[in-house]
């Protein structure tokens, strides 16, 4: 394992001397047609776009096929994180105490089943947040008036208050219960999207929605694939929202080894991977295909999660000796080597908003994680109590996970705990970490921004109200409440609909006492490689939507 880690580190150092890092490339002509074949290791559940949370997997798939009132600019870097009209023909009127947001509806725009976008469809998508139990909905729509009743009674949701539409003038208003600096993030993202209003009140599945963007999906098998096909009702109304789209068809397979994807790209066979290239592909591609790989940053973290409810992470002493004892060295070679990834100690990513360097759990605790202190680690454990305790650690069986699953059993058994692991299906792991029925002690996530705020990460995983128990649709995995910094939060909230700097300085602290709490072991904010095939022109990298599936073309 130490060789591998080694030969990874080495082979990722050669890469980057001749990769492209977040440059813009010249590109040919545009060309309309052909099929963009993409390739990942498994699939990640359902595709209802009201629930999946997967946004790094299947976001960038929603951006191309649903629409909400307003989306992300479909742009590379720091512009993509505009907020621009979509199915709104306007960006809306806001009420100067900052509680009512009005949009007028786009006319002429239909769904792919034929069907017009109407007022009654809006409504109905927002209340159906509530009737599916978007992961959200407690802590995002909660604002929206009614929302806290929808939240008490999902199956009988009404925002017949907090929702109102205008059919004389085809305007909708939200009311909502209090400001919310945020909420047109909120609305931007795939939860945001706007659904046929008889769309079923429960979980899709496998069974796509009707879409509104310039593709749909004509079939989905979780073990075998995915294809979208061009959406026939689709006409452009607004290209910085909804490019039309140069490919006539997508079509993603499952089940693709990375080191067979990285072979069906090179032989274009396959056009782009969500896997990562394993290491001993990585100094091959380096020298023969160093054009066909893109670096771009993300905002995002991998981080171990602690169960803060169950032994024996409901001990803080135990939560803070792993922080103390794990090499974030050794996690981030495994991943690629230190110019793929920053060490991290806290919550918020390298370079977000709000973030403010900050470890304690270091050998010299600083701003920046300066090596494992095994020493203060055990005294930790010592006076836990807890040595001899049992851990499983539940990971995936896609990308690093497994290896890393398998370095972190050997931090926790070196600490005294009795570690194995348990590696199951990619697919179902996020839901299944989730839902705090399957007991799960510690697991390993990458955890991306959903909108460039610092509440997206604080506030979506780690308030109290963003703890579901017993369900598959809970972001705070580890049951992490403490009521003090939730009231922090909320002082945040507010203060950035007035100051969004002194926010921010707000946001840093709460980040800081989350982090001492020690409910995650962050490890590191990686960075992202896409390897693409030669065929692939016009790569755009989007802060929200990853690789702009829109935007690209095949030559």
């Amino acid at each position: 394992m130490l060789h591998h880690t080694v030969c990874r580190a080495i082979a990722m150092a050669l890469l980057l001397t001749s990769a492209t890092v977040g440059v813009a490339r010249a590109e040919d002509k545009p060309k309309i047609g052909g099929t963009l074949r993409l390739a990942a290791a498994s699939a990640a559940g359902t595709i209802d776009p009201h629930i999946s949370y997967e946004t790094g997997f299947y976001w960038p798939i929603f951006y191309v096929l649903n629409d909400g009132l307003v989306t992300f600019r479909k742009a590379a870097g720091e512009p993509s994180n505009d907020i621009v009209p979509d199915l709104a023909s306007d960006m809306p009127k806001i009420s100067e105490d900052g509680k009512t947001y009005t949009f007028k509806l786009r006319k002429g725009v239909k769904f792919s089943n034929g069907q017009e976008v109407t007022l009654r469809d809006v409504v109905a998508s927002f209340e159906r947040l509530f009737k599916v139990g978007n992961p959200n909905s407690s802590l995002w729509y909660s604002v929206i008036k009614g929302g806290d009743k929808c939240v008490e009674t999902p199956p009988t949701c009404s925002l017949a208050e907090g929702v109102v539409a205008n059919e004389a003038d085809g305007t909708v208003t939200f009311n909502l219960t209090q400001p919310d600096a945020d909420f047109l993030y909120k609305l931007a993202v795939p939860f945001g999207s706007i659904l046929p209003a008889d769309t079923q009140p429960s979980d899709l599945g496998t069974t796509p929605p009707a879409a509104t963007g310039p593709y749909m999906i004509t079939s989905y098998d979780p073990q075998r694939g995915m294809e979208l096909k061009r959406n026939p009702e689709f006409k452009v109304w607004n290209e910085d929202a909804q490019p039309d789209g140069y490919v006539d068809e997508i079509k993603y397979s499952f089940g693709v080894k990375p080191e067979d994807a990285v072979t069906a790209i090179q032989n274009d066979q396959m056009d782009w991977m969500y896997d990562s290239p394993p290491a001993d592909r990585l100094k091959e591609i380096s020298s023969e295909s160093a054009d066909q790989i893109y670096i771009n940053p993300s905002f995002a973290m991998y981080a171990a999660e602690m169960n803060t409810n169950i032994a024996p992470f409901n001990n803080k002493d135990v939560r803070q000796a792993l922080n103390f004892a794990v090499n974030r060295r050794a996690a981030i070679n495994i991943y690629g080597g230190p110019r793929l990834a920053d060490a991290n100690c806290q919550v918020l990513p390298v370079d977000f908003p709000g973030y403010k360097g900050y470890c304690p759990y270091s050998k010299n605790p600083g701003e920046k994680w300066g090596g494992p202190d095994m020493e203060k680690a055990k005294a930790l454990m010592e006076r836990s109590g807890q040595i001899g305790q049992k851990v499983t650690v539940t990971v995936g069986d896609a990308g690093v996970d497994p290896q890393t699953g398998t370095y972190l059993v050997s931090v926790l058994n070196d600490l005294g705990l009795q570690a194995t692991l348990k590696v199951i299906s990619a697919n179902i792991q996020w839901t299944y970490a989730q839902n705090s029925n399957n007991n799960v002690q510690i697991t390993l996530n990458t955890l991306w921004q959903d909108y460039a705020a610092p509440a997206d990460f604080l506030q979506v995983l780690f308030n109290c109200s963003s703890f579901h128990p017993g369900s598959d649709a809970s972001p705070n995995i580890s049951g992490y409440c403490n009521n003090a910094v939730d009231a922090k939060m909320e002082q945040a909230m507010k203060a950035a609909l007035t100051d969004v700097a002194a926010s921010h300085e707000m946001w840093s602290a709460v980040d800081h006492d989350i982090t001492d709490d020690a409910p995650w072991a962050t490890l590191y904010s990686p960075k992202l490689l896409y390897f693409v095939s030669k065929r692939l022109k016009n790569f755009t990298y989007s802060n929200q939507a990853r690789m702009v599936f829109s935007k690209v073309w095949l030559d």
